[in-house]
């Protein structure tokens, strides 16, 4: 509710702004003039209702006492620009012209700027009464290993969000004496039920391995009778995992583990964009689509389009389309020039094709042979940006971590696109792809679709 009614402000100071900008000669001759504020009250609604929505489905606002001040800054930042792109969209689509594009983005500019003050002095301001009223959050830490070390330098950390450590449980305690760790007091597995009653104890951090964690099974059971919030570090889990969280299917329990983007709501973005996009760019390019129809049916007999199965999403199967380049029969050639491959690994590479036409070079030159590929992303088996789909016979000499590329649907280009295209070697390639996976975001589509347009335009690394 906070963030709302800071929107709110921001509505307003940012609709003072823009009305103070045309007073400016600079911005006048620049600017058009703008609608008494109750024309934007639809605008503040939207806005509200984008803003929650995304913060519903995100976990912007999950855990926020857990979360440091940087943390919480690029919380706003991602939150932000995911409603900004949302409300420009609904302008385009709504051809809402009357909404000032300005305005908008001087909405988005002054609720940055009020939410990371916000931020801040509520940061500093609770901090300071915390101290003044002593009003602490008291943490127990169960383990005395690596892992809990750990979690007491992060708690330290956070000691301007309340956070205070009491000290650490041994679970492997015996009857000899306990020595303070890091400065705190360390304490056998049976003083646990003894300090729950004794002391304030606002939640339990188990930071064991899995073998203890099993062991500790009565320990959290009687954590859960007396009503104790618990926590379990998951760093014994396989680092390959990169997100994991917890999900109920009906009255089941799951741990969700996942090692490629499976955020619904920046994925549906995605797929928003791709699909308005093609669709856009379907239209935009249908006379020069024609035209090279045209050409490749009268230079060299066989069909326009070149039909291929690939392997998308998860591995699914699709018939992929592009501009035929090639002489009729060239997929029968293939084996006769196996020996002259020019890349390692399962893929097929040759600088000078001899199955390439005239006029299938130029195509590949400007890469204009993969535009029916539009077709693809309009229908959902790819994407603009996207490790690119391989054939199924290449798939099936995959090693085990080159398959994870199969998780994230796959594109026209990708990080690959930008290192050189057809001049970097099959290991590298599958390394840029997972490379990407792992770092995914909107963002960085955003940046690859950009830097590939004047690649594609110059040709380079093309063939």
């Amino acid at each position: 509710m906070h963030d709302l009614g800071v929107t709110c402000v921001a509505f307003v100071v940012a609709y003072l702004l823009r009305t103070l900008l045309v007073h400016f000669d600079f911005f006048s001759r620049r600017l058009p003039g703008i609608y008494p504020f109750s024309h934007y009250l639809p605008l503040l609604a939207a806005f509200l209702i984008t803003w929650a929505v995304v913060g519903y489905l995100s976990s912007f606002y999950r855990d926020l006492e857990l979360s440091n001040p940087i943390q919480l800054m690029l919380n706003i930042v991602s939150q932000l620009g995911v409603v900004l792109v949302v409300i420009y969209a609904g302008l385009y689509l709504f051809r809402r012209v009357d909404v000032s594009r300005t305005y908008v983005l001087l909405i988005g500019a002054v609720d940055f700027v009020l939410l990371v003050t916000g931020r801040a002095v509520t940061y500093s301001g609770m901090s300071w009464m915390r101290d003044r009223l002593k009003r602490y959050h008291y943490l127990l830490i169960v383990g005395c290993g690596p892992r809990a070390r750990e979690m007491a330098a992060l708690i330290e950390e956070s000691r301007g969000m309340g956070l205070r450590l009491i000290g650490f449980v041994d679970p492997n305690s015996s009857d000899g004496s306990l020595q303070d760790l890091g400065g705190y007091r360390v304490h056998r597995i049976e003083e646990l039920s003894g300090i729950l009653q004794q002391e304030v104890v606002d939640e339990i951090v188990f930071a064991v391995n899995m073998q203890e964690l099993a062991r500790l099974e009565p320990v959290m059971q009687h954590c859960a009778d007396v009503g104790m919030r618990t926590r379990v570090q998951l760093e014994f889990l396989p680092a390959a995992y990169s997100r994991i969280y917890l999900e109920k299917f009906r009255d089941v329990q799951l741990l969700s583990l996942s090692s490629a983007p499976d955020s619904e709501l920046r994925l549906f973005f995605k797929r928003i964009f791709d699909a308005a996009l093609s669709f856009a760019a379907l239209i935009v390019f249908s006379p020069l689509l024609l035209c090279i129809a045209a050409m490749i049916r009268m230079t060299s007999p066989g069909p326009v389009l070149f039909r291929q199965t690939r392997c998308g999403l998860g591995g699914r199967r699709f018939m992929l389309y592009k501009f035929r380049s090639m002489i009729n029969n060239a997929e029968q050639m293939r084996a006769e020039l196996h020996q002259l491959n020019e890349l390692d690994g399962p893929v097929f590479k040759i600088s000078d094709d001899p199955r390439i036409t005239a006029v299938g070079r130029w195509l590949r030159r400007l890469s204009l042979d993969e535009l029916p590929q539009l077709w693809n992303i309009l229908r959902g088996d790819m994407s603009f940006v996207g490790p690119r789909p391989a054939v199924p016979e290449e798939v099936e000499q995959y090693e085990d971590w080159q398959r994870r590329r199969l998780r994230m649907r796959p594109g026209l280009t990708c990080t690959w696109v930008l290192e050189g295209r057809n001049h970097v070697d099959f290991n590298r390639w599958m390394q840029l792809d997972l490379t990407y996976i792992d770092n995914w975001s909107l963002w960085l589509d955003f940046k690859i679709f950009l830097r590939t347009i004047p690649i594609v335009l110059s040709g380079r690394g093309a063939y």
